[in-house]
């Protein structure tokens, strides 16, 4: 089997607009000449109102003012039909930002493993059929829940089962338009800057880049209070990969112990200023809005970044 493995090298990660002394451990990874110049906001969403083709969908997305989208068909879809929606979007300056392939290729359980890293590899070829920025899944767990906290998760036995995972799917897929990416997580693997660095030096293929989601990473009240800090750092080390990004909020509870829950945005403490700045640093990265209950409180978040968006 042909792999699309290339080293990696201190070279190839400064021609690709990152200082490779910070992917080798040194701290902070230099902005690319692409990254100093600000871009519009690409912010998507679920839509909530049915549509009938291509067409339709696309009023939909214009309707909500987004100019990104979650994949709209599914892995089965006829060629003609992906192929009719990725025209779509085309033409309409809409970025299909990520197809979701969530589920546990890390699971103790055999036949759950299996079945996971197969819809990892069809997810992943829709998302190069679709011409979308990025296939995305969570790293797994070694828990009963497949997204759930285990004492196993962060340990180097696991970092390894990951790699090996990754580099499995990547290369049995063979992506060429797309990218697979692994969203950061509290308590899985990538869970932190670093870690994702490692991972990414780890994993050394082309096709393997970034998710990012800053409000899996605020797990603790020191990361809540310099939030705005984290989110630099993950800009810094990480923005030339970064494919799509996810908008939520997180709120500290005033209760012991430590409790942190996930909010709509701007009824929590995410720093959406800083993370709305440095992100406009690298054009057309999509901010998809995620986890909410109906089309109101999707619009009332819309109308929160977008405010913070302009006053930024």
């Amino acid at each position: 089997m042909k792999s699309d493995k290339k080293e990696i090298s201190r070279r190839d990660f400064v021609q690709g607009a990152v200082a490779g002394a910070a992917l080798l451990g040194s701290g902070v990874v230099a902005r690319g000449a692409a990254q100093t110049k600000s871009s519009p906001l690409r912010l998507g969403g679920p839509t909530f109102e049915k549509y009938d083709d291509p067409e339709g969908w696309v009023r939909v997305l214009k309707k909500l003012g987004y100019r990104a989208a979650y994949c709209p068909v599914s892995a089965n879809a006829d060629d003609d039909v992906v192929k009719a929606y990725a025209r779509a979007a085309k033409k309409a300056d809409i970025i299909i930002a990520e197809v979701g392939a969530w589920s546990n290729p890390i699971s103790p359980d055999e036949k759950t493993r299996r079945e996971a890293q197969q819809k990892c590899r069809r997810q992943l070829a829709l998302a190069d059929r679709i011409g979308a920025n990025c296939c995305v899944n969570i790293s797994g767990s070694r828990g009963k829940e497949w997204a759930g906290h285990s004492p196993d998760n962060l340990t180097e036995e696991t970092f390894e089962m990951i790699v090996e995972t990754t580099r499995a799917i990547i290369d049995d897929v063979k992506p060429t338009r797309t990218y697979f990416t692994l969203e950061t997580m509290p308590w899985a693997y990538p869970d932190s800057v670093d870690s994702y660095v490692r991972l990414l030096r780890a994993i050394d293929r082309k096709r393997f880049a970034v998710h990012l989601d800053p409000v899996n990473l605020v797990c603790s009240p020191q990361r809540y209070y310099s939030n705005g800090k984290l989110i630099r750092e993950c800009f810094e080390k990480l923005g030339p990969y970064v494919k799509s990004c996810h908008a939520k909020d997180i709120l500290l509870h005033p209760k012991l112990t430590t409790h942190l829950d996930e909010v709509r945005p701007g009824l929590g403490g995410l720093d959406y200023a800083t993370f709305l700045k440095e992100l406009s640093r690298i054009p057309d990265t999509p901010l998809m809005l995620e986890h909410l209950k109906d089309a109101e409180e999707y619009r009332k978040a819309a109308e929160h970044v977008r405010g913070v968006s302009r006053r930024a």
